[in-house]
């Protein structure tokens, strides 16, 4: 089930509502995020977000970091459980993986919201990016750039829904460009200075490499330093609108010529308001998806998270 973004803001304001109205007359909640990682400005903007949201209506947070090892993440579901929190919010490292959590949670009277990665199991409701787009807003600005030919790579994450959902979008959108090539795709981890490893390799072992497309902004970091210690034209896409990207972006001749953004600190408070409304016995949607903007050199000039 979808929300379009015009009814987004009143469904927002009902669940506000009913968690306030609630809070007011109750203990006050605990709500626990589990994060696939913080080592990311991407996650660090939404627990800022989450705190805040958490300090507006008197709830207390509890966080734990998953450090992408599914284990750990199952063990900090299991521990907030034990700390009796009323919401869990959960950004999985692994969508499979943690459903023996998610289920835990459930059978322990919790609401469960899965935020930016869905996760398998009984979750209440998923708040996150239109992945699949930002895959195609990013290889589509690529392919043009790229006047419709070149070889290309992709710099792909670990395998969660909106990575798959990005290279998916991704590939799709270069196949309108038929003298367009993926020559090859390689696992960066989303990380920079594993990203920076595999695209020295990939620039090495493909020396007509003219694009690449990051899945995520960290990853693409580590990319770009690869393409300038090389010395080659090789433009570069990503996704995410992360501020060290958006600064790369404005530089004079940079290869980093677009990223299709997130808005991490929406996700976060729709995923509060829409667990504050389950709680208190609304119905909600079972999928709430985000918008994405594709960002450029120009954009940059005035975005932010």
């Amino acid at each position: 089930m979808k929300a379009s973004k015009k009814i987004l803001p009143s469904m927002l304001g009902v669940a506000l509502f009913a968690g306030l109205t609630a809070v007011s007359h109750a203990a006050p909640l605990k709500i626990g995020m589990s994060f696939q990682e913080m080592n990311n400005p991407y996650f660090v903007t939404m627990k800022q977000a989450l705190e805040e949201a958490a300090a507006s209506i008197g709830a207390t947070v509890v966080i734990a970091d998953a450090r992408h090892d599914v284990a750990k993440q199952i063990n900090d579901v299991e521990d907030m459980i034990q700390k009796k929190i009323d919401i869990l919010l959960l950004n999985p490292t692994d969508s499979t993986g943690v459903e023996g959590a998610v289920k835990s949670a459930k059978a322990a009277g919790l609401v469960v919201a899965a935020v930016d990665a869905n996760a398998k199991g009984p979750v209440d409701t998923f708040v996150g990016s239109k992945n699949y787009d930002a895959g195609v807003m990013a290889c589509e600005y690529m392919g043009k750039a790229l006047n419709g030919k070149g070889d290309v790579a992709i710099l792909d994450g670990i395998p969660v829904v909106p990575i798959l959902e990005r290279v998916r979008g991704c590939k799709d959108a270069l196949k309108k460009f038929p003298e367009i090539k993926i020559v090859t795709t390689q696992n960066g981890k989303q990380q920079r200075d594993q990203a920076l490893a595999v695209t020295e390799n990939m620039i090495q072992a493909n020396r007509n490499l003219k694009g690449i497309f990051s899945v995520n902004d960290g990853g693409a970091m580590g990319a770009l330093a690869a393409i300038e210690a090389s010395g080659k034209d090789i433009k570069l896409t990503s996704v995410d609108g992360a501020p060290e990207a958006i600064k790369a972006m404005q530089k004079e001749g940079s290869k980093f010529i677009a990223t299709s953004a997130q808005y991490p600190r929406d996700q976060i408070r729709i995923a509060i308001g829409m667990a504050l409304a389950k709680k208190w016995g609304a119905n909600v949607p079972v999928h709430i998806p985000v918008d994405v903007k594709l960002i450029d050199k120009d954009g940059a000039k005035t975005f932010s998270w």
